[in-house]
């Protein structure tokens, strides 16, 4: 089969499918050149750049060539997966591989939030030494608030309990056997009104902004949000509002409601942690990424 990865795929899975004597193109495509070279692959294989909306799967009926589509990574809401199926094209993830990886990467946020860690570090790159500016806090003891109790919420709960943390989440669905002393499952307005840090692990919901004015109004005073899921999932100018007004102590962010990021005034701010959407970004999180790519088309072909 002809293999397209529009977003780049780990040389072990290239390796691999092509030993099992598939094709493998990694190329970038605009939408609408997409949309032509689409037509000419059995498989695509897109990250989170890749925007795989009707136009694209109407270009790939016209050959009836394009089988699957695998997103690598846990979302799939770049992907418009119920017309897709619709029309004979099956959609796949990844949801386990890269669970642990924004796990981490949230907790680093929240560390980085509580002490101060990036405008410390900008700071003394302007050779300045300001010791005494920087008083942070501890995550022992306080409340983490998860939002969306999936795989990756989970595993930051995991993480937040073994530093001393309580955790309280919000799901539709609740997992069994998670609840603890130190883990509850609440309701929405619960976790915000008594969380230290909230932390959101769900997809896009119709592009609305889950933290939102009226979200952030119901939040502790000097609570920290922290973002590693989809941009859209915070109302950036209600979070830079709060931020500015001192409603909220700070914020952790990997994700932009546009991307690469404009927010200027946003992501400079003293006390934002910020990263450029890199939540999957580590070596071992892509060789996973890549084995379950290869064993989703290795059971399809």
């Amino acid at each position: 089969m002809r293999i397209l990865a529009s977003d780049g795929m780990d040389k072990s899975a290239i390796a691999a499918l092509k030993e099992m004597g598939h094709e493998v193109v990694e190329q970038f495509y605009e939408p609408e050149e997409l949309a032509e070279q689409v037509k000419q692959y059995d498989i695509l294989v897109v990250r989170s750049a890749t925007k795989v909306r009707k136009p694209i799967i109407d270009a790939a009926k016209e050959t009836g060539k394009l089988k699957l589509i695998i997103r690598g990574g846990v979302g799939v809401d770049n992907i418009d997966v119920a017309y897709a199926e619709e029309n004979g094209i099956h959609v796949r993830n990844t949801p386990r591989a890269s669970s642990n990886t924004v796990a981490e990467l949230a907790l680093a946020h929240m560390l980085s939030v509580a002490r101060f860690i990036s405008i410390a570090g900008h700071t003394m790159r302007e050779d300045k030494w300001e010791k005494k500016a920087y008083k942070g806090i501890e995550l022992a003891g306080r409340t983490l608030g998860v939002i969306g109790y999936g795989r990756i919420g989970q595993a930051l709960g995991a993480k937040a309990q073994a530093l001393g943390m309580k955790v309280l989440a919000y799901d539709i669905f609740k997992a069994e056997g998670l609840e603890n002393e130190n883990m509850k499952y609440v309701e929405m307005d619960e976790l915000l009104a008594n969380s230290d840090f909230i932390s959101v692990h769900t997809p896009s919901i119709d592009g609305k902004p889950l933290i939102n004015a009226d979200t952030i109004a119901k939040m502790k005073d000097g609570a920290i949000v922290i973002n590693t899921s989809r941009g859209n999932n915070v109302d950036e100018d209600a979070l830079l509002a709060a931020l500015e007004s001192g409603k909220l102590r700070g914020a952790g962010l990997d994700v932009f409601a546009e991307e690469p990021a404009k927010n200027h005034a946003l992501y400079s701010h003293p006390h934002v942690s910020c990263t450029p959407h890199i939540g999957a970004q580590t070596a071992e999180a892509q060789k996973r990424v890549g084995a379950e790519i290869v064993d989703i088309i290795k059971n399809f072909a």
